[in-house]
């Protein structure tokens, strides 16, 4: 089995929030065949897990690889279902289960009405050393931009689902990007679901008519966070904001972002320089 499960350190990497890539092209429910993980996918896993933390050793990429591999087999051979965000929003019409897997701070922004939420990545609230270190190291990696945070594997999470989802039922798994749920899929499947859909892409593909919505009127706004949503540089912020800047405050957001970065990137160097002075 320790040959099977990526390791804490390594699976809470992928819960990094990185930009959205390239939309998937939406497919219709009938067509529930199995397909490939998308290319755009393996682009965000590969640069956001293979960094290691100061902290941890290992060969971070053979096992991020063989990772990869076992998550695209369950989608070749059939045990999970790729599908787009449209057709989730048809499944879930027809009595599948949604099980919204991201964490409370994305829900909260933009959840889907009617959806199971167990996180599988929770926040990492144990202050220490070499946790501080992690903090630090994802700062760096474009937490600064993007607002995400070091994340654990939740324990509870199976314990969790099977408490409120029934090993019978047909569900649908989901998360902001694609990468958490995908995850999340190889541990219900081994666990004895046999009926499960992935929403490949995550949230960030879904488009207003495919899910009910609550907490905004975009999905979208669940993967936003850090400068970038400050200075409202994304894609779900500028469809809705006038002007290249977001409208007329937009030139103001720059400069106060400039000089915010600037400090950020001042205590950022400070910090890492105390942290690796204590250990």
């Amino acid at each position: 089995m320790a040959q099977q499960t990526l390791s804490s350190s390594i699976q809470a990497r992928i819960t990094t929030q990185s930009p959205a890539q390239g939309r998937v092209q939406p497919r219709r429910v009938h067509a529930l065949r199995r397909a490939p993980v998308a290319k755009a996918q393996r682009r965000v896993l590969s640069p956001l897990c293979a960094a290691t933390s100061p902290s941890s050793g290992g060969d971070y990429t053979t096992e991020l690889a063989n990772a990869e591999k076992r998550w695209e087999d369950q989608i070749r051979d059939g045990r999970v279902k790729s599908i787009s965000a449209a057709a989730a929003g048809e499944l879930k019409q027809e009595g599948w289960v949604f099980l919204d897997v991201r964490p409370p701070t994305e829900v909260a922004k933009a959840g889907v009405e009617g959806s199971i939420e167990v996180p599988i990545y929770i926040p990492e609230t144990e202050w220490s050393v070499v946790n501080l270190l992690k903090q630090a190291s994802n700062f760096g990696l474009g937490g600064w931009w993007l607002g995400g945070s070091h994340m654990i594997p939740n324990q509870q999470f199976l314990r969790e689902v099977q408490t409120k989802i029934p090993k019978d039922a047909k569900v649908i798994v989901a998360c902001q990007k694609g990468l958490r749920s995908l995850s999340a899929a190889e541990q219900l499947s081994r666990a004895g679901y046999s009926s499960i859909a992935w929403v490949n892409g995550g949230l960030d593909t879904a488009k207003k008519p495919d899910l009910p919505v609550k907490g905004a009127d975009d999905l979208r706004y669940g993967g936003i966070g850090g400068l970038s949503e400050l200075l409202g540089w994304n894609d779900v912020q500028r469809e809705k904001n006038a002007g290249a800047l977001g409208g007329p405050s937009g030139p103001i957001k720059l400069a106060a972002g400039v000089l915010l970065l600037d400090g950020i990137w001042f205590a950022y160097d400070y910090l890492q320089e105390f942290l690796h002075k204590a250990q």
